[in-house]
């Protein structure tokens, strides 16, 4: 009973952790994800651009500057802002990340766009992100089934738009679902940009071309008021922002912390019953010439078999939560080998502490306490 006990808290204690570090995680992998969607190499920002958070833009100038480089194939305007989506059954707003492309050139690789960006040629008509949080959004994926192939109207911004056609990309923490429409319909939707301000600028390098070499080359052309990225630099940008400018990180974080002291607490509870129970064995061992390093040995190994025995069901359990955390909330959570090495380390390193705590009640163990 005792082991059944110890094994539950220490399980209890890494699903505590593993749920923390899959959400957090989940979290920077979905505000990443549309970045490493876009087919590009080198992306120009603001240097105030923090993300989907905090959108600033730069003047188109800058996109016609970097054509000039004999290395670059296209260079391509992306808009992006939040927007107001009104719910088809309740007539609440939620909110909606809206991006805005050029219909001849799509940019994003999501399966579905560049075979429907010809629908986005007329004004007004827009994709729908299929894995999005539908059930907050009126349930579009079914109301589009059940139409036949027909265009569904919508409320977006108080302004009417067209559902032509379906994407797959995914929520995150900024926005429960996505849309592509074309740029002049974004402008539409955003009376107050301009065609000119530009939020990201999407280049895409001729085949034998050096990214590198192209990124150092505009750096060295284009003036300090614009930021030139490679696509790896771009996500790790916005990963930052959430990571250390934002306090979400920070919990994430801080309930990781509790996961490993709530473990740390639980086997060191258990270790401590067990050698009070045995206190006398413990003694009687001394009293026939067993050292004291020796019987740390056999407290460190009892912790390590409660740790690699307790870590299986908490692994296992872990992956049932995160299919239907999954399920429910629409983020790409899952599990990952390196999280599990992480946690199973931690689980170590958290019986070995509470191994070591324990060791001052076992160092009590007098042989005299036998005779």
């Amino acid at each position: 009973m005792r082991l059944a006990v110890a094994l539950a808290g220490i399980a209890f204690a890494d699903v505590l952790i593993f749920v923390q570090l899959g959400l957090k995680d989940s979290l920077y992998d979905s505000v990443e994800q549309p970045y490493y969607k876009l087919d590009g190499e080198l992306f120009i920002i603001d240097p105030l651009f923090a993300g989907f958070n905090t959108f600033n833009s730069f003047s188109r100038e800058r996109l016609y500057q970097a054509a000039r480089l004999n290395e670059i194939a296209t260079v391509s305007a992306l808009y992006i802002a939040r927007g107001q989506w009104r719910n088809l059954k309740t007539n609440l707003n939620r909110n909606v990340l809206i991006f805005g492309v050029d219909p001849d050139r799509p940019i994003f690789t999501l399966p579905g766009v560049t075979q429907q960006a010809n629908q986005l040629t007329i004004l007004g008509r827009v994709l729908y992100d299929r894995i999005g949080r539908d059930d907050l959004f009126g349930d579009v994926n079914k109301v589009l089934e059940q139409s036949d192939g027909q265009p569904l109207a919508v409320q977006v911004n108080d302004r009417q738009v067209q559902i032509v056609g379906r994407f797959r990309l995914g929520a995150s923490f900024v926005a429960d679902s996505n849309l592509i429409g074309s740029d002049q319909t974004f402008l539409k939707l955003f009376p107050e940009r301009s065609a000119n301000q530009i939020d990201i600028g999407v280049i895409k390098l001729m085949p034998e071309a050096d990214v590198s070499t192209v990124q150092a080359a505009l750096k060295a052309v284009l003036p300090d008021d614009i930021l030139v990225l490679t696509q790896a630099e771009l996500a790790d940008r916005e990963r930052t922002v959430w990571e250390i400018e934002s306090p979400i990180g920070f919990i994430f974080g801080f309930g990781t912390i509790i996961g490993f002291i709530v473990g740390i607490v639980i086997v060191y509870q258990v270790l401590y019953a067990d050698v009070a129970d045995h206190l006398s064995e413990y003694a009687t061992l001394k009293a026939m010439g067993y050292s004291d390093r020796y019987l740390t040995g056999v407290l460190i190994q009892e912790s390590l078999i409660l740790a690699t025995l307790g870590f299986i069901p908490g692994f296992w359990l872990s992956v049932g939560l995160y299919s239907i955390a999954s399920s429910a909330i629409l983020l790409p959570i899952a599990m990952t080998v390196n999280r599990a090495i992480l946690v199973f380390l931690l689980t170590y390193i958290m019986c070995l502490t509470s191994g070591m705590v324990t060791l001052r009640k076992l160092q009590t163990a007098d042989p005299a306490d036998v005779f």
